[in-house]
């Protein structure tokens, strides 16, 4: 095998562990942040490292179907979803910072046990992998449970939603790094998510519209007292 072919997989290597570490340190932003418009814009920047992740395995694989998979996230998740999301940040006027089920402390030590339980868990698993795809399986689930994590410790409908298109997010991120994933798949899960923001998007209006806010602890409120 030549010096340049080595470089060149040592260099592919080295740029997709890049492109997973960014999403993953992005989803410890995302569960820092208080401000909505800031986790709203956090998570394009997320999608698009997403996006730059398929087209750097596509550009790897020389596969066609993960440039498209690319284009379909940087226009829906980087850019269409965003742009929701703000419109509804503006319709709503809710600019103020988001209340939080615990402290940042305690959720930042726990996004970091997640992700210690996200390698033990997937390493011992895929022993038989190459070393990039376990890796990847890893980051993949870290930034899966974070995006969890994130939707849990959220009261505020709006970035519950942001947590669970981040999840989407993970899921992908572990879809690009296996080898021939079909394009069907990125284009359904794409699809998906375009419906479950535009639904989400209604719910948070309608939440707006019955409670005069968008803290969920309303709805426990109403529940209770119907019991």
């Amino acid at each position: 095998m030549s010096h340049a072919h080595l470089g060149f997989g040592a260099l592919s290597y080295d740029v997709a562990h890049l492109l997973d570490g960014a999403a993953l340190i992005l989803s410890f932003f995302l569960l820092y942040q208080t401000r909505i418009l800031g986790v709203v814009n956090l998570y394009a920047i997320q999608a698009g490292v997403l996006a730059a992740a398929a087209f750097w395995q596509g550009w790897v694989q020389n596969d066609r179907d993960l440039y498209a998979a690319g284009l379909i996230t940087l226009a829906a998740k980087a850019i269409a979803i965003p742009i929701l999301l703000r419109r509804v940040i503006r319709k709503l006027e809710i600019h103020r910072e988001i209340e939080t089920t615990i402290g940042i402390f305690p959720s930042m030590i726990l996004g970091l046990l997640l992700v210690v339980l996200a390698v033990l868990a997937v390493l011992p698993a895929t022993t038989g992998a190459l070393s990039l795809v376990r890796e990847d399986m890893a980051m993949a689930l870290s930034v899966v449970l974070l995006g969890l994590l994130t939707m849990i410790t959220r009261r505020n409908a709006l970035t519950q939603a942001v947590g669970f298109l981040s999840i989407e997010n993970g899921l992908i991120l572990a879809a690009l790094g296996a080898v021939g994933m079909p394009m069907i798949v990125e284009l359904s899960v794409a699809v998906l998510v375009l419906v479950a923001a535009i639904v989400f998007g209604l719910f948070v209006f309608r939440i707006r519209e019955r409670f005069s806010s968008l803290d969920i602890t309303a709805l426990d409120r109403i529940t209770g007292a119907h019991r």
